[in-house]
């Protein structure tokens, strides 16, 4: 029988199943080469530390929570409709997320909270979207905004009790739904050409 070859996808794969068992703080390289089969060296050949690799993994969450997003700027549609598709589908895919796997929602988020470099890029790319969308909206002459990248900031914090995992316990109150209608309609009133 031929072993299987160790890929990185292997690997983020297994590192994945050590930390909803262990968690980010008690999960070693030699955790992971074991649910392998391998030696920790040969993780390393892959990933030159613990921190890279735990880097990797939270890169890829971020980058399955974001894809859907992508989609979401590919339509065509007004941008008003865009910008709510675009929240709410972050929102969803968050909450879900959250709902369907709790222990390992936390244990992603609390990994992607203890890496700043990680963080901060996720901002950035998901406030660059926003902004992409603030300035259709300003060239379709729906939008009127002075400054595209600092609405776009508002926007992201204005919405974070929606989608920032710091919030996870407020996303099963049965009121989540009309605090984001009012946060939207406050949003909305300031963007729109009158």
């Amino acid at each position: 029988m031929h072993a299987e070859t160790l890929t990185p996808e292997r690997i983020l794969n297994a590192t994945v199943d050590v930390l909803r068992r262990y968690g980010p703080n008690k999960a070693t390289v030699v955790d992971v080469a074991r649910e392998l089969g391998v030696s920790h060296g040969s993780v390393y050949r892959h990933f030159a530390s613990k921190s890279a690799l735990l880097d990797a993994v939270a890169e890829r969450w971020l980058a399955e929570i974001s894809a859907p997003l992508d989609d979401v700027l590919q339509r065509q549609d007004r941008s008003v409709a865009k910008l709510r598709a675009w929240l709410e589908c972050l929102m969803h895919t968050k909450q879900q997320r959250a709902s369907q796997d709790p222990q390992l929602f936390a244990t992603y988020s609390g990994l992607v909270l203890g890496l700043r470099q990680v963080t901060d890029q996720h901002v950035a790319h998901m406030i660059a979207q926003i902004e992409r969308l603030v300035h259709e909206g300003v060239a379709n002459a729906e939008f009127v905004v002075n400054d595209a990248n600092a609405t776009a900031t508002a926007i992201w914090h204005a919405t974070a009790r929606f989608h920032n995992p710091l919030f996870v316990a407020a996303w099963s109150e049965p009121s989540l739904a009309a605090e984001f209608e009012a946060v939207w309609e406050l949003m909305i009133n300031g963007l729109l050409v009158r």
